[in-house]
């Protein structure tokens, strides 16, 4: 124990002096910017998080009641901590629990709950600020632009903010605005989170985290340039155009930077709230239905895929004209792009899953980096308990009790789900996140593992892997045909 208090002293110490020294040998990075302050207290709360897990439990029987319980409480304490922490350095912290806060099923409870009120309580950019940076990247002041401009924000996020404004031809548009310092202090936080995770590597060996460094450094760059937003966005319209049901908001171009993004302003409601569905007669079965449609056919046909679907992202309306339900998908900064071996991979898994295949099962789960913990990866991707999955994940809905115990789970597990997720290919944990994001609006909505979301995922398994089929044939064909020619000769 004393040596391990003593690694963990060490390893702070360490941290604040790679940091500090990495920072003032990089003439790309402003160590006043980066500030003592922010470091100081993301340090702080690493070393009092990994104290208290270090000292709480080493004195309580392991797997006893008192155990669960006493670990509980400073899951809770922890996750609380690392909120606090999230706030007060803002930008890429936040943006970083709003993502342990949407796995659900893959982390504890305590964790993912305290951290999912990171999606509403991120901070806001002054006026001035907004002002600056539209001033600076459309070298126009807003009034110049703008017949009005909304003052109050839509909403905030991690990176940017929206605005409702009206354009000087008349058109209502969403502004959305880059907080002005969250590009400069991206690259110096990933940098603090790597040393940091490095340093609970030390001292919980058994914890594999750097998964989570690895997404925010890849990920990163591509949410904070606005123009590669809405690349994505006629992207997917374009791609799911034959969906009526769904609605992209438009981008306008000429007025969009990298750090200001001009979009049509469409209005509606979250994807959770079934009040007002209920008040506006939309049917919740429907949309959840259609939903699952739309993200099969982006996963197992396209490989092209919105990673972000939390209920601020995920809007519903009646349709103006037709009075059609519509679902309106906003925030296209986070993408995966599914290679094609991934990508069948991941549909021959899943339909072994729906086909209760277990051979199969562990044969696709294996092939894709879950190696002997193929059972934890397959209650992981359905968030079923293992019993349930042999037994047929669409035979039977998703009970109380199995809930319980699958988030039980997430917390006795969780060394061998962060070696999973450190394991498994890069483009599975962005699924992992999505998977959940959707199973919590499922549940909110009461449609979880109903059986006309396992057919719409069976349909587009089917047609990706017959359409993969096909065109191996044609290949084959084609080739077949260069051969006969060329042993032929010219006529």
């Amino acid at each position: 124990m004393a040596r391990r208090a003593l690694r963990l002293a060490s390893w702070t110490s360490m941290a604040l002096a790679a940091s500090g020294f990495y920072l003032y040998s990089n003439k790309y990075l402003d160590p006043n910017d980066f500030g003592a302050v922010r470091v100081g207290r993301a340090v702080a709360t690493t070393a009092v998080i990994s104290y208290d897990y270090l000292t709480s439990l080493r004195s309580v029987p392991y797997g006893s009641e008192e155990y669960l319980q006493l670990r509980s409480k400073v899951h809770l304490r922890s996750a609380r901590r690392l909120c606090e922490l999230c706030c007060a350095n803002r930008g890429t912290f936040i943006k970083v629990g709003q993502h342990l806060g949407a796995l659900d099923y893959l982390l504890p409870e305590e964790y993912t709950s305290t951290l999912k009120v990171l999606h509403s309580q991120a901070p806001q950019s002054s006026m001035q600020d907004v002002r600056q940076v539209i001033r600076e990247d459309l070298g126009k002041e807003i009034h110049d632009l703008f017949v009005s401009f909304d003052d109050t924000p839509l909403g905030a996020a991690s990176l940017a903010q929206v605005h409702k404004a009206v354009l000087r031809d008349g058109r209502t548009v969403a502004v959305k605005v880059q907080h002005p310092k969250v590009q400069a202090q991206s690259s110096k936080d990933i940098l603090l989170m790597e040393v940091l995770v490095l340093a609970v590597k030390q001292l919980f060996p058994e914890f594999e985290f750097m998964w989570l460094v690895d997404e925010a450094k890849k990920n990163l760059p591509l949410e904070l340039d606005f123009l590669n937003e809405g690349r994505n966005a006629e992207k997917v319209a374009q791609m799911l155009k034959h969906f009526d049901f769904l609605k992209v908001p438009r981008i306008y171009w000429d007025l969009s930077t990298k750090r200001v993004l001009l979009m049509e302003f469409v209005d509606g409601g979250q994807v959770n709230d079934r009040d007002y569905m209920e008040r506006n007669k939309i049917d919740v079965n429907e949309i959840s239905r259609n939903l699952g449609k739309m993200y099969s056919e982006m996963i197992f046909v396209n490989g092209f895929v919105h990673c972000d679907p939390h209920p601020g992202n995920v809007l519903v309306r009646k349709r103006p004209g037709t009075g059609e339900a519509e679902i309106i998908l906003l925030d296209h900064g986070l993408y995966q792009v599914l290679t094609e071996e991934f990508r069948l991979d991941y549909c021959h898994l899943w339909q072994s899953l729906i086909w209760t295949d277990m051979k199969r099962v562990k044969k696709y789960s294996q092939r894709l980096g879950a190696g002997d913990l193929y059972p934890l990866f397959a209650c992981m991707l359905t968030a079923r308990s293992w019993d349930a999955v042999n037994r047929g994940i669409g035979q039977a809905p998703v009970t109380a009790t199995e809930d319980s115990e699958i988030r039980n789970n997430a917390a006795n597990y969780l060394p061998q789900i962060s070696q999973l997720l450190s394991h498994v290919p890069r483009q599975m944990l962005l699924i992992f996140k999505t998977n959940d994001l959707l199973r919590g609006i499922e549940a909110a909505l009461g449609t979880r593992a109903s059986a006309s979301s396992f057919l719409n995922m069976s349909r587009c398994c089917i047609r990706a892997l017959a359409a993969f089929e096909i065109g191996i044939e044609i290949i084959l064909k084609q080739t077949n045909k260069h051969e006969e020619k060329a042993v032929s000769g010219p006529t």
